[in-house]
């Protein structure tokens, strides 16, 4: 089993997927839950992503985004192997070059799941399946990770701070109470 911590890149995605044409290729997307095995890859999408967050810094990065399909009627005995995923990687990369740096993200939702948007995580390698464990995607806020505040200037009102300047639970009951059209974003 392979862990990865931080978001994968495109190339360690595609060159460990090359690592292991022969195997039959799977997708579990919570735990004992796997994408059907008559799964397709409808599309490989590349975004660039620009943003501004609220402490006004701008930030820029690409991510590859490869959408499965369940169809609704299960083909029997159909299981898509590595080397049939990578000839659609190879047919896409004709078209679009595909940003060897881009952070991968696997997009897929059933009737039992609604369709989010899920990083890589850990591989599972057996002498007959590759797995790849999907997890979530999260939000942050991009300005208190570098221990700054929301808003450009002192002056601006923050909508927020440090943990130690309010609670989770002080931001639940704040949020609670806020009044509309106060400074809070």
């Amino acid at each position: 089993m392979t862990n990865q911590t931080s978001p994968m890149t495109w190339q360690v995605f595609k060159s460990t997927l090359e690592a292991h044409p022969n195997l039959h290729l799977a997708f579990e997307y919570q735990s004992g839950e796997q994408v059907d095995a008559s799964f397709h890859i409808t599309e490989i999408k590349q975004a660039p992503i620009v943003s501004v967050d609220c402490g006004g810094q701008m930030n820029s990065w690409t991510e590859v985004i490869v959408q499965l399909w369940e169809p609704p009627v299960r083909e029997a005995e159909r299981s898509m192997t590595v080397s049939k995923a990578l000839k659609i990687v190879n047919l896409v990369e004709k078209s679009l070059p595909l940003n060897p740096l881009a952070i991968v993200k696997i997009e897929f939702g059933n009737s039992k799941f609604d369709t989010r948007q899920m990083y890589p995580g850990e591989f599972s390698i057996t002498s007959e399946h590759f797995t790849v464990h999907l997890v979530p995607d999260f939000t942050q806020c991009k300005a208190l990770s570098r221990n700054e505040a929301c808003g450009v200037t002192a002056s601006d009102s923050s909508c927020c701070g440090t943990a130690t300047e309010k609670p989770a639970l002080e931001i639940v009951a704040e949020a609670a109470t806020r009044k509309p059209n106060s400074l809070c974003c």
